[in-house]
């Protein structure tokens, strides 16, 4: 019976130590193969370390080598985590049409222009974008001082105006106290009519700033990427056709109903698409 009772217990307790080994031997092949998983996962994901500047470096490494979609890709990681820039968005856009895609391209050569309206160099490429595309709108006819207007603050990003406005005002400052506080007639005059000139730029200066300001928050214009949209009489897909749009084309959004956007182009059509169908500026 003693005998009976031993075996017994050395049996439970080989049993014991088995199911412990072999759960030790479970958890083992478990976080191997975690740590294989985790491994494959860091592998497959692409590497971008550095700094920005690093980063920058090594992207126009890549282009300079022709490797337009890896320096794409550096660029928009850059965008993604340092913030908006100008210079980055040009480079981004390069890259996107020395890769023949056009959409993207141009998204990215405006929003260049939307930080830095006066850059030629980027306002030179987008034209050439713009004239590879299918679509070529002809803007309706505008009043050569509307023209103008819009030309003038378009020469300046917002900071660069607020400073303008700024330096006028100071300027005005100067001519009242040479109005007030001055017994020389001609320094009076100068500074009547001075404060008068001075105050008008910098109150233009300071619309300026504000439009340019309300372009980067809150943007209504934006660049169709799908290759060919049918535009709707209404916000549905039974509405009638009125015309039809291709990859590349800037449009301006009036409104947004659920899913769609009510465009308008630069003729002064105006239609219905899919928000899925264009990228906000």
């Amino acid at each position: 019976m003693r005998r009976l009772s031993s075996i017994l217990i050395l049996s439970l307790i080989c049993f014991c130590t088995y199911a412990q080994t072999d759960t030790l031997q479970a958890g083992a092949v478990k976080s191997t193969n975690a740590d294989a998983a985790s491994v494959a996962q860091s592998k497959s994901e692409p590497a971008f370390e550095g700094t920005a500047e690093d980063l920058l470096k090594k992207a126009a490494e890549l282009y300079s080598r022709s490797h337009y979609t890896e320096a794409a890709a550096i660029y928009e990681h850059i965008l993604a985590t340092s913030g908006s820039s100008e210079k980055v968005y040009y480079n981004l856009g390069n890259a996107y049409y020395k890769s023949k895609q056009l959409a993207p391209a141009i998204l990215n050569y405006e929003r260049a222009l939307r930080l830095d309206p006066g850059d030629r160099d980027t306002r030179f490429n987008l034209e050439m974008c713009k004239a590879r595309i299918v679509d070529k709108v002809n803007p309706i006819g505008m009043f050569f001082m509307n023209r103008w207007y819009k030309s003038l603050g378009n020469c300046f990003n917002s900071n660069t105006w607020g400073g303008f406005s700024i330096f006028f005002f100071l300027i005005f400052i100067a001519c009242l106290f040479a109005y007030f506080f001055t017994g020389v007639s001609w320094l009076k005059k100068s500074g009547f009519f001075g404060g008068i000139l001075t105050l008008c730029l910098s109150i233009l200066s300071l619309v300026y700033s504000g439009q340019q300001h309300h372009r980067i928050v809150e943007p209504d214009t934006a660049i169709l990427f799908t290759p060919t949209v049918t535009a709707k009489s209404s916000p549905d897909q039974s509405g009638t056709d009125l015309f039809i749009l291709h990859e590349g084309s800037k449009v301006t959004v009036l409104s947004v109903l659920g899913a769609w956007n009510e465009i308008e182009l630069e003729d002064g059509n105006i239609g219905w698409v899919e928000s899925k169908d264009l990228k906000m500026i």
